[in-house]
C-alpha cells in the first residue's frame, strides 16, 4: 500500500475507531445471547485492529487469511506479540468462519464469554504499539 504519512495516519485512525465501535457491540449481543454474532464481532474488532497495525507499519493487508499470516510473520515471530496472542487471533478467526459458513456449527455461551476480555486486551495492546512505535 503506497500511502503518504498523513493518509496512513488517517486510515489507521479509522481502522482503530472501527475496531472499538465493533467491540462495543459485544455488550448488546451478550445481553441478547447472540453467541455466534458475538464471536463474529469479536473477530472483526480484532481484524480491524490488526489491519490498523499492518497499515501503520506499511504492510499489505489483503485478505482475512493474509492479515492473520502477516500478523504472525511480522509481529508474533518477532516477539512483538506473544504466540498466545497470535493463536488467540487465529482461534477467533476460525470460530467466526465456522459460525458464519457452517450451518451445523453452534457457538456456545462459554465459547465466547472467555474471549471478550482477551480481545479487549489485544486491541489495547495493538493501540499501544501503534501510538508508541
Amino acid at each position: 500500500m503506497n500511502l503518504n504519512q498523513e493518509d496512513r495516519r488517517i486510515i489507521v485512525e479509522l481502522e482503530l475507531e472501527k475496531a472499538e465501535n465493533i467491540f462495543a457491540e459485544h455488550e448488546v449481543l451478550l445481553k441478547a445471547g447472540f453467541w455466534s454474532t458475538l464471536a463474529n464481532r469479536l473477530y472483526y474488532s480484532l481484524f480491524h485492529a490488526v489491519t490498523a497495525l499492518l497499515i501503520n507499519d506499511g504492510h499489505e493487508v489483503g485478505t482475512h487469511k493474509g492479515a492473520a499470516i502477516r500478523f504472525q510473520q511480522y509481529y508474533v515471530k518477532k516477539h512483538i506479540f506473544s504466540v498466545e496472542e497470535g493463536r488467540f487471533y487465529s482461534q477467533l478467526q476460525s470460530i467466526r468462519e465456522s459460525a458464519d459458513y457452517n450451518c451445523s456449527f453452534e457457538v456456545s455461551e462459554n465459547d465466547v464469554l472467555t474471549k471478550i476480555e482477551p480481545a479487549r486486551q489485544l486491541i489495547e495492546k495493538i493501540k499501544q504499539y501503534i501510538y508508541h512505535s
